[in-house]
């Protein structure tokens, strides 16, 4: 306090000079110079004091009522105080700086400060792009190349800041933004250059000044600048070069034992193995009870050996050529299959789950799909919060940037129904694609930079540093136990060998394939590392290689034996109360037939999720799931939650604009529990087309490939009413199955076709034609005893079309899905004189009974509705043509002949009875969905409509 008080009376004795000293001119404020500057040119001296004097004052009342630079300052004065000098060296710290010093030299005093505040700004915001990151020392890990002109790299650029290298050597007050000085608050400018590079221009490189939350960039600031930090433990560095040893010795086995096999190793990025289990031991340590993983194909079978813990010889066995695709359902590439396994984690003792997820060579495709499985676990736990249930992607560089479902996917991560509560993904930056210079395969600086759109830090790293990728790995995982929030670490290694074993990668990357193959394996590296600095032994390590080699050569030897989620609205009461009058007369229509599947799940404890876009309304303003109040922004209702004691929860939420990625993730929701209904809709049928990789990869061939059953829910709103091309109709050729209904399969008609061919297919194909058989598809799917996919086409004008009602009665106990519904008009009575049977499905029959009774052609036609199209329902088929006997037959479709299920029912229709051809109707075959024109649409609807009625039109025609 004696040198506060000392301070005040230089200050106000100063104060009293100055007043003496100033003009009467006008004062100006002169941002520049941080101080009022008079039309007269008052005295800079006084000018520059007085303003000291007003700052003083305004600090010794609270010290944040000054910018940083003048608390630095004012610290700074009062620390070069001391109780033997007084007020004589504080008279002359601050009246020397007004009088006896030169107006420059005090606006300097505050300059330099300012100087120094905006230096260690620069490193933490562009530190990173000159940190030490390519293992291979050629390239810088961003595409720019370029040293920014604000980052002391060399003492010549002290000038950009208006410093000397006099000033080298004087210390400066450090800002609250910075944790460089450790418990000191003061710093030598050197001291904190040096500071600042070894934090942000060693071997990471940090990207975090763009995410708009202060303690979180606080939080990052002290786990990189703190002096120290940055130590591991005897023990932990032995742990870690262990780690290395399993990660090198599985690859080098590998190579010399199948020299010519693909295997995607992971040679050049041999520390992910080390710095996955790092990830799992930190998350274990915070709670974590199960950790759901994908990743691309390379490192997989090292990843799957040595973080999920594979036997080695189930490994190996996948190896031999005798291993026949029957013991692995069709089979798949070794390096495309997952594992779930659940193990003691040996650094904290709980339990872990450890799950990999099967994914195909679309790279990519399994992120949304991982994050589904992820909240299906966390949802089905109770962890609200992510607590005890992480998702960790890992991904190449080139597909990290390159592929739209990452983008996709990192927009789900905060989404309330999609959030999985933080992911942590690793990037294997290879610095090449295929054969991609990274400077042909992105526009952005690092292949992380998607990541930037959810404010998710990045850690860049040099992957030969095992230690600061292990540090970079504890945080990551420290960042999402405390934040919640993804996290992106940035593994920059490079590729030993080509794309695959068996490429050469010299062609198109010489110079740094030349490199490469000088380069030290970064296992022999930290281990001379360790040893010279006595943390272990030449010996011991020799050892530690030994143990796991006799852990693969034991493994072999057992292969060799064995080789095997307010009510206050007045349109909508319209249609409230108009399903309470069809409930009153014992109908339904399309939206109340879902409502009643939905709900009698709920009662019966089945939990229903619904995912989509605009699914809450429905996109055509049919379904009403969500009540929102008008009043009250963000009050909303979700009735079926509220219809039963104890029932299941449904789950009905409007998703991103996204088909591939929600899919996906739907997908992956549907794993976790076989008794749940998990449905997904297209916006409109053809949308799904942009999500076709998740159904030809997952979907379709999951089964045969990975012997997962899944029992996903497609609805697909379908139907050529001359919307567009754009908005027109689902294509249903690319969900039937040519291949699974071979006629000569089923040349007699014997046993339970059904279930057996249930069996047979990979999916279920419907085409629902009345609510009932709706209603009927949905219960039928979760009582199904084992699980497909189902794909339903929804209609768009049978939504509201009156004569697509259906009776209570067809929905009672004791009732099912009709997968046909055979004509019951005048025709069946006398079945003997009908002259033609057309055989359709979906809303097309409506049209179609419409004709026929305006043509009165009622005994004369029958129209058969296929209502299950794949499985084929032969034994049922087969009844109606034998049941008509003299009939020709036809089949009418509203799709193009080209898109819809002519050539997929025409073989069938031969194996029911060959003797007799199937003649089609419907629109011409075309490259384009529908036509965008009503009238076009009308004529094209009419002349099949014409040549469907016309009972001479295939006479005398040849098959």
């Amino acid at each position: 306090m004696s040198q506060l008080r000392s301070l005040a009376g230089a200050l106000r004795s100063s104060s009293q000079w100055m007043r003496g000293q100033v003009g009467s001119g006008r004062r100006v404020f002169d941002p520049r110079r941080n101080c009022s500057s008079g039309a007269a040119e008052p005295s800079l001296a006084a000018c520059s004091s007085s303003y000291v004097v007003e700052m003083y004052y305004a600090w010794l009342e609270d010290h944040k009522n000054v910018h940083e630079s003048w608390d630095a300052y004012f610290r700074n004065a009062q620390a070069s105080s001391s109780e033997e000098t007084g007020e004589k060296h504080l008279s002359a710290l601050l009246q020397g700086r007004a009088m006896s010093q030169t107006p420059a030299m005090s606006e300097k005093v505050v300059e330099d400060h300012l100087a120094v505040h905006t230096l260690i700004r620069a490193y933490q915001v562009r530190g990173h792009h000159v940190a030490r990151l390519d293992p291979l020392g050629i390239l810088t890990a961003d595409l720019d190349s370029f040293v920014p002109s604000d980052l002391i790299t060399s003492i010549d650029k002290l000038g950009s800041y208006g410093l000397e290298e006099s000033d080298l050597d004087k210390s400066f007050q450090l800002p609250l933004t910075t944790f460089i000085g450790g418990n000191e608050s003061t710093l030598p400018l050197r001291e904190i250059i040096h500071r600042l590079e070894t934090s942000y221009c060693g071997h990471t490189g940090v990207e975090f000044m763009f995410i708009n939350n202060m303690e979180q960039c606080q939080w990052i600031r002290q786990k990189f600048e703190t002096p120290g930090i940055m130590m591991f433990s005897d023990r932990e560095k032995r742990t870690l070069l262990a780690r290395l040893v399993r990660s090198t010795r599985f690859e080098d086995f590998l190579a010399r034992k199948w020299s010519s096999e693909k295997r995607f190793g992971l040679e050049g990025c041999e520390v992910l193995i080390p710095a996955l289990k790092m990830i799992i031991d930190k998350s274990s340590e915070a709670g974590i009870e199960s950790v759901i993983m994908g990743m691309p194909h390379r490192g997989r079978l090292n990843v799957l050996a040595n973080v999920v813990r594979k036997d080695l010889d189930q490994i190996f066995c996948q190896f031999d050529p005798k291993l026949e695709a029957a013991d692995e359902g069709s089979g798949d590439v070794k390096y495309h299959l997952g594992m779930y396994h659940e193990r003691i984690n040996r650094e904290t003792d709980k339990n872990i789950t450890l799950s990999l997820m099967a994914n195909p060579s679309h790279l990519e495709a399994v992120d949304p799909v991982v994050q589904g499985k992820t909240k299906a676990e966390q949802f089905y736990g109770g962890d609200t919060e992510g607590r005890r249930v992480m998702s960790i992607l890992m991904h190449g560089d080139a597909a990290f940037a390159g592929q739209g479902v990452v983008y996709e996917t990192f927009h789900l991560s905060e989404l309330p129904s999609y959030t999985t509560h933080g992911t942590i993904h690793v990037v294997v930056n290879n610095q090449i694609g295929f054969t991609t210079d990274p400077r042909m395969a992105r526009s952005s600086p690092y292949p992380t930079d998607v990541a930037r759109v959810v404010n998710a830090p990045i850690f860049h790293v040099n992957a030969d540093d095992p230690e600061a990728v292990m540090y970079v790995c504890k945080v990551a995982a420290e960042w999402r136990n405390t934040f919640n929030k993804d996290v992106v670490i940035d593994l920059v290694c490079y590729r030993r060998f080509g794309h695959n074993e068996m490429d050469e990668p010299m062609f198109t990357q010489p110079l740094m394939y030349k490199q490469i193959r000088k380069q030290e394996h970064v296992l022999k590296k930290y281990a001379d590392k360790l040893i010279s600095e006595g943390v272990v032994t030449l010996q011991e390590f020799e050892v530690c290689v030994s143990l796991y080699g006799n852990l693969i050569t034991v493994s072999l030897c057992k292969m060799l034996s064995q080789c095997l989620f307010a009510l206050a609205m007045t349109r909508l009461s319209r249609i409230l109360r108009g399903r309470a009058d069809m409930v009153a007369k014992r109908t339904v229509d399309w939206a109340l037939a879902e409502y009643v599947a939905f709900g009698s799940l709920l009662k019966d404890g089945i939990h229903v999720r619904l995912s989509g876009q605009d699914v809450e309304r429905g996109t055509f303003s049919h379904r009403h799931h969500v009540l929102h109040d008008q009043e009250v922004d963000k009050r909303f209702c979700i009735p079926m939650n509220h219809l039963w004691p104890n029932q299941a929860l449904y789950t009905v939420c409007n998703s991103s604009l996204s088909e591939y990625g929600v899919l996906g993730f739907e997908l992956g929701f549907a794993m976790a529990s076989p008794n749940a209904l998990v449905c997904w809709e297209a916006q409109f049928g053809d949308f799904q087309n942009t999500a076709q990789c998740i159904i030809d990869q997952f979907i379709s061939a999951g089964q045969a490939k990975w012997v997962r059953h899944n029992g996903i829910v497609l609805l697909l709103p379908h139907g050529m009413e001359g919307m567009g091309p754009e908005h027109s109709s689902a294509r249903p050729e690319r969900f039937l199955q040519m291949s699974k209904d071979d006629p000569d399969r089923y040349p007699e008609f014997t046993g339970d076709f059904e279930v057996q061919q249930l069996y047979d297919c990979n999916w279920i194909v419907v085409n629902c034609s009345t609510p009932a058989n709706y209603f009927h598809v949905l219960r039928r799917q979760i009582l199904l005893p084992f699980r497909k996919p189902l794909i339903i086409f929804t209609p768009k004008s049978l939504l509201r079309l009156p004569e697509a009602r259906s009776s209570f009665d067809e929905m009672i106990t004791g009732t099912k899905f009709l997968r046909i519904i055979p004509d019951g008009g005048p025709a069946s009575n006398h079945p003997e004189k009908v002259k033609r049977v057309i055989f359709c499905t979906g809303k097309v029959y409506y049209e179609l009974a419409k004709e026929r009774k305006q043509l009165k052609l009622e005994e004369d036609v029958a129209i058969v509705r296929l209502e299950q199209i794949s499985p084929f329902p032969f034994d049922l088929i087969k009844a109606e043509v034998e049941k008509y006997s003299n009939a020709e037959l036809i089949w009418c479709q509203e799709e193009h002949k080209n898109m819809g299920y002519y050539d997929y029912i025409r073989p069938h229709f031969l194996t029911v009875r060959s003797k007799n051809p199937i003649w089609y109707v419907g629109r011409d075959p075309a490259a384009a969905p529908a036509t965008g024109n009503k009238f076009t649409h009308l004529a094209e609807l009419k002349r099949f409509l014409d040549t469907a009625f016309n009972l001479e039109a295939f006479k005398g025609r040849s098959y």
